[in-house]
């Protein structure tokens, strides 16, 4: 059985004194989502707060991106080993936002998921956990594409770094048209879309089809969570407004316990 995981996107949100309380809140009912992997992703330069109010419990950390670079003149990215003094478990990649709005502008798809590709290797060779996010735009929605953007990453990831290096990964679907629209898909289709990416890693490997964490991200909430949950391929959430807010990203925990 996979484990639930869900995971907290602060994006570009909090303060010290916000992020105490926010933290506080979720720490206080953890015990009753000790069965689910828990990780928060605050901007980095509030990672040193965050690490010391979870050092102690069981819940995890990570950051929002990094680089595919181990250092040098990049200014304002941040690198893996820079990461690992931090303790971080996770790093997020290839988020939607990442690729609609910033260094990844003008540049073609198929050269953004190498890129990924090269991050993915970076974090695993760290030993922190890559979060990849995989999603279609709106356009390619209505254009009926998400399974080919979707099977076009997955390819390049495969490719790059052979399949078995997917055990150290987790895959977030993370539908462009759902995020911060208060749409999201229904639990039958995102379902859909879950067995098609765990089906196209089976036909590399079965073992790690079987066992990698597939998450959906997309305006999950407290009074959506349990229907998306319960899907037999949707292993959690990559959580983004609802994360902001303790006793909603509580709710989500709690309602992948069950599954």
């Amino acid at each position: 059985m996979r484990k639930a995981l869900v995971a907290g996107n602060w994006k570009m949100n909090g303060s010290s004194d916000s992020n105490k309380h926010l933290l506080e809140g979720i720490i206080k009912e953890s015990a009753s989502f000790s069965s689910v992997d828990v990780a928060l992703f605050p901007p980095s330069v509030y990672l040193q707060q965050v690490q010391e109010a979870l050092v102690s419990t069981e819940l995890a950390w990570g950051t929002q991106n990094l680089s595919q670079f181990e250092k040098g003149a990049y200014t304002g990215e941040i690198s893996a080993p820079m990461l690992n003094d931090f303790g971080c478990s996770y790093v997020l990649i290839g988020h939607s936002e990442r690729r609609c709005l910033y260094a990844e502008i003008g540049l073609d798809q198929l050269i953004l998921d190498y890129i990924i590709a090269e991050k993915y290797a970076v974090a695993i060779q760290a030993g922190i956990t890559p979060i990849i996010c995989i999603g279609e735009s709106p356009e390619e929605h209505e254009q009926g594409k998400t399974e080919e953007v979707i099977a076009r990453l997955v390819d390049i990831v495969i490719a790059q770094n052979g399949v078995q290096a997917l055990s150290q990964a987790v895959l977030a679907y993370e539908p462009v048209w759902a995020i911060g629209t208060g749409k999201s898909a229904t639990p039958e289709w995102a379902q859909e879309v879950h067995s098609f990416m765990r089906e196209r890693i089976y036909k590399h490997d079965p073992e790690t089809a079987e066992s990698i964490q597939i998450l959906y991200g997309g305006s999950v909430k407290g009074d959506n969570a349990a229907p998306l949950f319960s899907m037999p391929d949707i292993d959690g959430g990559l959580i983004g407004g609802a994360s902001l807010d303790a006793d909603e990203f509580v709710k989500i925990c709690q309602a992948a316990v069950s599954y």
